[in-house]
C-alpha cells in the first residue's frame, strides 16, 4: 500500500488485518491497523478511503476481475481489544508466578529450610568491617 500511493499520510506502517466481502461480491470491508497515535491512524484510514478507487482499479487488472468490489476501509477495533487482553493476562500470570514464588519460599521457611536466595547468601564469605 504505501510503496503505491506514495502519500504523505500514509505512516505508522499499515497492515491489513482481514477482508470481509459481501455475499454478491459488490463490498470489500477492509480492517487495518495502523502503528502510531490515533491522529495518524485517523489519517491513514483518510488516506486509504481517498484512493479506494484507485485501489479498486488496480485489483480489476492485477486479479482480471471484471469488476472489483468498492473498498470500505475501517481501523480494526477487534485487535485492539485483542492485545489488551493478552496484556490483562500476561499480568496475571505474572502475578500467579510472584504469588507461587511467595509460597514456595513461605513453605520451605515453615519446614525450617533455606530458600535458595539465603543459601547463596550464607555461602558469601562473611562481610568485614575495617
Amino acid at each position: 500500500m504505501q510503496r503505491e500511493l506514495a502519500d504523505p499520510r500514509l505512516t505508522g506502517m499499515p497492515s491489513i488485518t482481514r477482508v470481509k466481502v459481501s455475499d454478491d461480491l459488490s463490498i470489500a470491508d477492509v480492517f487495518i491497523t495502523v502503528m502510531g497515535t490515533p491522529g495518524q491512524q485517523n489519517a491513514a484510514l483518510n488516506a486509504l478511503k481517498h484512493s479506494a478507487g484507485l485501489m479498486r482499479t488496480r485489483l480489476t487488472k492485477q486479479l482480471t476481475l471484471r469488476v472489483a468490489p468498492f473498498l470500505k476501509f475501517h481501523i480494526d477495533e477487534d485487535l485492539k481489544k485483542e492485545l489488551a487482553l493478552q496484556e490483562v493476562l500476561q499480568k496475571v500470570a505474572d502475578e500467579n508466578a510472584e504469588l507461587d514464588r511467595k509460597r514456595a519460599e513461605a513453605a520451605a521457611a515453615a519446614r525450617g529450610e533455606q530458600s535458595p536466595a539465603d543459601a547463596a547468601d550464607a555461602d558469601a564469605p562473611p562481610a568485614t568491617d575495617h
